[in-house]
């Protein structure tokens, strides 16, 4: 659990608080006057100003330094105040520029040194000693200080950078998931402008054919539309824009097999076996009435399956892989598990890929969960909403026919 950093400030005064007290209690031991009413507000007004050190901590400084003067002023044993001082500096280092900080060094040391001589310190040895701590201290709190203050700035850059990394993978990824989705759009396209033609050609003589294509080129359209509604959705989420440097086109694919789908659950077993030829033994099981669902689907739950035994192949090899298809009502329930294998698996799956199942789960407006299992290995469960069965036989014939 991260501490807010004015709780931080408010602890480190009281303890500052705690110890300039315990210091005080000491002075007549040491031959000092004991501190007095006013002695004390000084000290207590330069430790307690340390809670507000994190947002005034040059303002902190100078205040503290004037209260250990004043009371050093009072002939009082100037180490009481110097707890408050050291943070303060320290403060000040941490938090602004090398040269500030410097002067502020120089400042403390002098106060310290000045202090030590106004207090009668008449030894040769003894005023060494005190121009050592008034150098050394003051030296040894700015370098920390510095060092500090570079470390949250590279902290800060750091975030930064990682921040930056994972909005472009993730827009990467879904201007990839759009040229998948070009794809299908292309294919239902194939589909209207085929089914029409038909339609056209064999409406004076087969009304009932006609029809029936004109099904299908409804069908088909109302699946385009949709999946054009996605795609179009992915381009325009923040950060997508750019990505991949293919102008006008969107990074979208071009050439190839227009009409040719993009795959689907009937090219699973097909995945299953590449996988199996690669060291992995792999379950399929499928439960339910399977049911035609729409190309855009179907092209989810085959890419999140593809990655998940991707990971198997790379991260646990040897392991024995399940995957799971359960049909029900309104949704489709799709599971990848392995036992691990021979070698420990970690959660991290790959920067892409996880990010690629998320964005198609979260496209479809489905749920994903990925991460180790209780009993050992490795799991992505994944569910999506689908067509009612009815609509779905419907929506099915028409496509084939």
């Amino acid at each position: 659990m991260r501490i807010h950093p004015r709780a931080v400030d408010g602890l480190t005064a009281l303890v500052a608080t705690a110890v300039a007290a315990l210091l005080g209690a000491e002075a007549a031991a040491r031959g000092w006057p004991p501190p007095d009413p006013a002695a004390w507000t000084l000290v207590a007004l330069a430790n307690l100003s340390l809670a507000v050190r994190g947002r005034a901590p040059l303002g902190v400084f100078l205040f503290v330094h004037l209260c250990w003067i004043a009371y050093v002023a009072l002939g009082h044993w100037p180490v009481v105040g110097a707890p408050a001082a050291m943070v303060a500096l320290y403060t000040v280092a941490a938090t602004r520029s090398a040269r500030t900080a410097a002067v502020c060094a120089v400042l403390l040391g002098g106060t310290w040194v000045c202090a030590g001589v106004a207090g009668g310190s008449g030894a040769f040895g003894a005023r060494a000693s005190l121009v050592g701590q008034g150098v050394g201290c003051p030296l040894v709190l700015w370098r920390f200080g510095q060092v500090a203050r570079r470390a949250a700035e590279l902290t800060v850059r750091l975030r930064a950078e990682q921040a930056e990394r994972a909005r472009r993978e993730v827009a990467g990824e879904r201007v990839r998931i759009a040229r998948e989705l070009h794809d299908v759009i292309a294919h239902h396209m194939a589909v209207i402008t085929i089914q029409a033609g038909l339609a056209r050609f064999v409406l004076d003589t087969d009304t009932r054919t006609a029809r029936q294509a004109l099904t299908t080129v409804g069908a088909a359209g109302g699946e385009a539309l949709a999946e054009l509604r996605r795609m179009l959705g992915l381009l325009r989420a923040e950060g997508a824009e750019g990505v991949g440097g293919t102008g006008g086109t969107c990074g979208l694919r071009e050439g190839g097999p227009a009409t040719e789908p993009a795959p689907g659950l009937d090219r699973l077993e097909e995945l299953v076996e590449r996988v199996r030829a690669g060291g992995v033994h792999v379950g399929v099981r499928i439960r339910g009435a399977s049911r035609p669902l729409p190309p855009g689907v179907q092209l989810c739950v085959y890419r999140v399956v593809q990655e998940a035994l991707t990971n198997v192949l790379k991260h646990a090899p040897g392991a024995r892989a399940d995957v799971e298809l359960v049909y029900r009502t309104d949704e489709l329930a799709v599971s990848v598990t392995d036992d691990g294998g021979n070698r420990a698996r970690t959660a991290g799956t790959g920067g892409h890929g996880l990010i690629g199942m998320r964005e198609r789960a979260k496209l479809y407006d489905g749920t994903i969960a990925v991460g180790p299992r209780r009993e050992g290995g490795f799991g992505v469960h994944l569910t999506l909403p689908t067509p009612p069965p009815e609509q779905a036989a419907r929506r099915g014939g028409a496509v084939t026919e």
